[in-house]
């Protein structure tokens, strides 16, 4: 890919698509540490100093990534919770039934898993003040529509839905740096199969940890 000078604003946002675009696309291969902006340069078809035009450094390009994955994951989330949550249901099932897709969900989308794990140790890293800014206040719509869907299907948490959802985030990011695991691990637990008790997908990991969240958060009898 290569492009022209970028005269006018619509040519611009082209650009900085195109450069997010690629981004995503090198995270389907590869972690978060990996990602650099010379080989970000050299695919998107720019010089580097082009790339910097845009974004002012690596972790600006990956954060508002994710603050686009966020939007993009909660549009799915909402749906998701609908067609999987019965609202005529007891409190106890339906919490069972949110926890389910939660985690579902968030299992399904390890990019996503990945950039919450590195956002406080590498994302906020080498970023201007107003970059920081512009995701905080992002991050904090993200939340006020996490919250909003989590307590249309589980009021019971009252105001407690907005913790439970940071936590449910915290969760995700923080299982996402040791799962999968990667093929050393694996070859122990094949090699000595009473060390495998610890073994477990995303997924399963998720599920419990937002199972044991959820009744935490829920208001006792």
């Amino acid at each position: 890919m290569t492009f022209q000078r970028a005269r006018s604003e619509e040519q611009r946002e082209i650009r900085r698509r195109a450069i997010l675009d690629t981004a995503a696309a090198m995270l389907d291969e590869m972690p978060v540490a990996e990602i650099s902006l010379n080989e970000l340069s050299r695919r998107v078809g720019l010089a580097k100093s082009n790339v910097l035009r845009y974004f002012e450094t690596r972790e600006a390009v990956l954060l508002e990534l994710l603050n686009r994955f966020i939007r993009e994951w909660l549009t799915a989330l909402a749906e998701e919770l609908e067609a999987g949550v019965d609202p005529r249901l007891p409190a106890a099932d339906r919490a069972r039934l949110l926890t389910g897709v939660l985690s579902r969900s968030l299992a399904d989308r390890p990019v996503l898993c990945g950039l919450f794990n590195a956002q406080g140790s590498v994302l906020e890293q080498n970023v201007s003040y107003e970059v920081v800014r512009q995701h905080k206040r992002e991050s904090l719509d993200s939340l006020a529509v996490a919250t909003t869907l989590i307590r249309k299907h589980l009021p019971e948490l009252g105001d407690s839905a907005r913790a439970y959802c940071l936590q449910v985030l915290v969760l995700a990011g923080a299982l996402a740096a040791y799962l999968p695991a990667p093929p050393s691990v694996l070859a122990v637990y094949e090699a000595e199969p009473e060390l495998a008790a610890m073994r477990a997908t995303l997924h399963e990991a998720l599920h419990l940890a937002v199972t044991m969240t959820t009744v935490g958060a829920l208001p006792r009898d």
